[in-house]
């Protein structure tokens, strides 16, 4: 299947061919229809890759502080490799994903083959996504709007954290996709809305949906304009959906703010502020996080724990859930904020036309195939030959699971060394295993680990998945007679390690501490 990369090395957004990947517990596989490229925040990772290595360190200095800390404890060159490293593997791109399900993992309830689905899912022909970030298309809704689902729940959250009231007035800095839906959220929430932007389209198009605006480019004044829509009492609240490194947002929200206003952050912009600005006013500011409660929280968005509604109403789901029932109500209406659209080939292109100018929504279309003819098309194979030749003779076979950072960086390179014939990867997603499989020469990247178990010319597997996988991967390795090298840990817990002794010893048990 086709996926877009970026390559945070040299600034390329390329096509990549990379196997299918493979549906875990808890996960939907989808056969994406339509994906939306989030502008402001794709647009940084692109401008980033295009940066040189000073550049990259003064975007990132908390990335700067740990690549320090780590000279400390393991060296400078060992430091500096994993460094390069790092910026040599392509990094997958997208988080506004609409499709249908091809397969429903273990353990998923509520989703069946054939839904229509709006995820986070990135920009590939098709994706593995936990139930979680996964939420049902109503009736009526169609693809190119459903994309819009992760975008308007962004905005949802910083507008939940904002709390609103009917008839209070707000102030919108920023007046990209997120911020454009934000002012549609608020009008439906009973608010009067204030849009500011330095894009004269833009501040049109709010204006289109139902608020006033503040055109900078203009020469507007921001400050005044703000305090005769709020009567002179200064607005209740600020929305800043912008992306600047400027400090200007906080402050000018600060200025305009009334006494005990509340200022939300969704955006990216500086942060050095000025305590006499909030003090005063005894101003509440923060800081949104992303779509909603569970974000970052592996136990809700991998294992697919969800909170208890009665005591969180709104998690990531549910205010998915909500922006697709707005949606289908024509409460929120995302078409005229569609600027460009591309089949998933020309994806250079709407990249191209991303990093040099100010496009609103930018949609790429894939192929909307029937399920039954995927595996024609090549969309569901697990395995991409990357290089063939002929194994040396008397060569161990070698199969690799897992290609993070530590095993791209270290192990791969000195088993190749060696003379092994690097016969396998694999990976859950595809990315990192072809990656690392074109760059140290290996036969086959896979999603699909039973490949590596059943090849008879794989004499020995290097395990260096998730911790928690080591001991079913490595039990699995030798029940097919296979030589294991693990990284650390061996196992996580007792019964994993007692499982694997009785592979050798089954008839003496296993004792803990040392006891007789």
């Amino acid at each position: 299947m086709k996926q877009i990369l970026q390559d945070l090395k040299t600034g390329e957004t390329r096509i990549e061919v990379v196997p299918c990947p493979s549906v875990s517990r808890g996960q939907l596989l989808i056969q994406t229809i339509t994906t939306l490229v989030s502008a402001g925040t794709e647009r940084m990772l692109v401008d980033f890759g295009k940066a040189n290595l000073i550049d990259k360190a003064r975007q990132q200095p908390d990335k700067v502080k740990q690549v320090l800390e780590k000279i400390k404890t393991d060296g400078l060159m060992p430091t500096l490799e994993a460094v390069k490293n790092k910026l040599d593997t392509p990094l997958p791109l997208g988080y506004c994903n609409v499709g249908r399900v091809l397969e429903v993992g273990a353990g998923v309830e509520g989703f069946a083959v054939g839904d229509l689905v709006a995820s986070n899912g990135k920009h590939a022909e098709v994706v593995a996504v936990p139930k979680n970030l996964c939420a049902k298309i109503p009736e009526g809704v169609d693809a190119e709007s459903a994309a819009f689902t992760v975008i308007g729940a962004i905005a949802l959250q910083g507008i939940r954290l904002s709390q609103p009231t009917l008839g209070e007035t707000f102030v919108v800095t920023g007046l990209g996709l997120i911020g454009l839906v934000a002012v549609q959220l608020l009008r439906a929430q009973g608010c009067r809305v204030l849009g500011i932007d330095f894009d004269s389209r833009k501040c049109a198009l709010a204006r289109e949906l139902g608020a006033e605006a503040v055109d900078l480019s203009k020469g507007e004044d921001a400050l005044s304009i703000a305090a005769r829509y709020s009567r002179g009492r200064g607005v209740d609240g600020v929305i800043i959906t912008a992306s600047t490194k400027s400090n200007e947002p906080v402050s000018q929200a600060a200025t305009m703010c009334r006494k005990r206003g509340r200022i939300v952050l969704v955006g990216v912009v500086g942060l050095e502020l000025s305590r006499a600005d909030f003090y005063e006013k005894e101003l509440s500011f923060q800081v949104s996080c992303s779509y909603g409660p569970g974000r970052y929280d592996a136990d809700y968005e991998e294992k697919g724990q969800d909170y208890p509604v009665g005591f969180v109403r709104w998690t990531q789901q549910r205010n998915f859930e909500a922006i697709l029932d707005m949606l289908a109500d024509g409460r929120i209406d995302v078409q005229k904020l569609v600027s460009h659209r591309f089949a998933l080939e020309q994806a250079k292109e709407a990249y191209d036309l991303i990093s040099g100018g100010a496009p609103l929504g930018v949609i790429l279309q894939y192929t909307d195939a029937p399920a039954s003819l995927l595996h024609n098309m090549g969309l569901r194979n697990q395995n991409i030959i990357l290089h063939t030749h002929a194994s040396p003779v008397n060569a161990v076979g070698i199969g690799f699971i897992g290609s993070g950072n530590y095993a791209t960086n270290v192990l791969i390179p000195a088993f190749k060394e060696t003379g092994a014939d690097l016969r396998a990867v694999s990976s859950a997603q595809g990315v990192s295993s072809v990656h690392a499989g074109k760059k140290y020469g290996i036969a086959q990247s896979t999603t699909d680990k039973a490949v590596i178990f059943d090849d008879a010319n794989i004499h020995a597997v290097v395990i260096t998945a998730r911790h928690s996988s080591h001991a079913a991967m490595v039990k699995k390795a030798l029940e097919a007679g296979k030589s294991v090298f693990v990284e650390k840990p061996l196992a996580i817990n007792l019964h994993q390690l007692a499982e694997i002794r009785g592979l050798f010893m089954p008839s003496i048990p296993l004792h803990w501490r040392g006891t007789p």
